[in-house]
């Protein structure tokens, strides 16, 4: 039959990886059928036969015959006369049926119908890469950078689809060639137009927690379970990990003799600093290892508003806050409460800075209290060099401050 290149298109068709025999068949078939509907009205007294193997199809209209001149419904009857044409023995009452060729119905129906074709098998294809996908929701992926730019990365996965890494959801430290590959997390499938954009994350913690799975045996295996997660990408995270086998250190398991377990995690990560933790839920003592490695001396909780107070000695005050606060920002995070940090000293021996007001800059204050430094003591207890390194203060401005809190003692 005159298919005008129909042939070459079932040919693509067909051989096309992500659709089945059953469904492009179907499409096929109702694509068609909307090209008679446009034509004939109706194709209730149609049949089309669908071949694709061989890239053909057969479309047949069958009618009733009546006489000559009492046809009601040209789509259901055709007159004896026109019957006989089709073939000669045919009688008033039978029911002929009648091939319709393609070129029929005009060039112009034709090449619409091939686009419509090639709309819905994409179609077909967008919506089963979109399922695919979100099924993969939270899984880690990997694949070879193929194009970068100012505000992502394209990334030509292992199923040879094109995913994005977006600047937001890179770590800080993350450099990226053509042809490198990257490792990340299914964040979410977007819906842009008709195309799924598939975005990776490797800020994400469930990014660090999938890494445990791949690169740690006893949690692949179910012996150890992860239980929360945290990060500040690239620059801390905390992770809660507990074990249902008393004999196993899950702790222990993770890190592995000086650190050999953990090292691809944090290397894959940009050095981030990793603090694993045993879990529990006993609220107290979750929270006091949140801290590590600061020591608590006590904790005060308040269950009906989330908040616990943390009193240490001043040495450890500096620990538990971390640097720019990260330490306690992530502790709070993975117990769920918001914490306050005390000195567990005697305030009758010590002094707040703030009563150096009128001596010391206000911000300089707010700086070293930043560190976790409220008090005189506090900053005399630390050296100058420490104090360099803590804060965005100069040496000397920090041996002025010094100085000027002796004083006070000395007095």
């Amino acid at each position: 039959m005159e298919n005008l290149a129909l042939i070459d298109s079932f040919a693509e068709f067909k051989d096309d990886k992500n659709i089945d025999r059953v469904t492009l068949m179907g499409i096929i078939e109702d694509v068609f059928r909307n090209m008679i509907i446009k034509k004939y009205g109706s194709d209730d007294n149609f049949d089309i036969i669908v071949n694709p193997d061989k890239g053909d199809l057969e479309i047949w209209r069958n009618r009733i015959v009546v006489k000559d001149g009492e046809v009601e419904d040209e789509n259901a009857e055709i007159t004896y006369s026109n019957a006989i044409k089709i073939e000669p023995d045919f009688e008033v009452g039978e029911e002929v049926s009648e091939e319709v060729h393609l070129i029929d119905f005009g060039r112009r129906a034709i090449l619409s119908l091939r686009q419509n074709l090639i709309s819905r098998i994409q179609e077909h294809d967008n919506t089963d890469l979109y399922n695919r996908y979100k099924e993969l929701v939270g899984d880690i992926i990997s694949g070879e950078v193929h194009h970068i730019r100012n505000r992502e990365v394209i990334i030509i996965d292992d199923m040879d689809n094109e995913v994005i890494l977006p600047k937001d959801q890179q770590i800080r430290s993350d450099f990226f060639r053509k042809g490198d590959t990257i490792r990340g997390v299914v964040k979410e499938v977007q819906l842009k137009g008709m195309k799924p954009r598939i975005v990776l994350s490797r800020t994400s913690p469930k990014f660090l927690e999938r890494l445990f799975e791949q690169e740690i045996p006893e949690v692949a295996d179910g012996l150890i379970i992860v239980k929360r997660v945290e990060r500040i990408p690239g620059e801390k995270a905390k992770v809660a990990v507990e074990s249902y086998d008393e004999r196993i250190d899950p702790v222990g398991a993770c890190v592995g003799m000086k650190g050999s377990r953990i090292h691809g995690i944090v290397r894959e990560l940009g050095n981030e600093n990793i603090d694993v933790i045993n879990y529990t839920s006993n609220t107290t003592l979750f929270i006091s290892r949140a801290l590590s490695p600061a020591k608590v001396s006590s904790i005060t909780l308040d269950e009906d508003n989330n908040r616990a107070e943390v009193f240490l000695k001043p040495d450890q005050v500096s620990l538990a806050i971390g640097r720019g606060g990260s330490n306690i920002r992530l502790a709070g995070a993975i117990s769920g409460y918001e914490i306050d940090v005390y000195r567990d000293v005697d305030d009758t021996e010590d002094v707040a800075l703030t009563e150096f007001v009128d001596e010391i800059d206000g911000w300089i204050i707010e700086e070293l209290k930043n560190i976790g430094c409220d008090t005189a003591k506090s900053v005399l207890e630390l050296s100058a060099a420490e104090l360099v390194k803590r804060t965005d203060l100069e040496e000397e401005t920090i041996k002025e401050i010094q100085a000027v809190l002796k004083s006070e003692f000395e007095d």
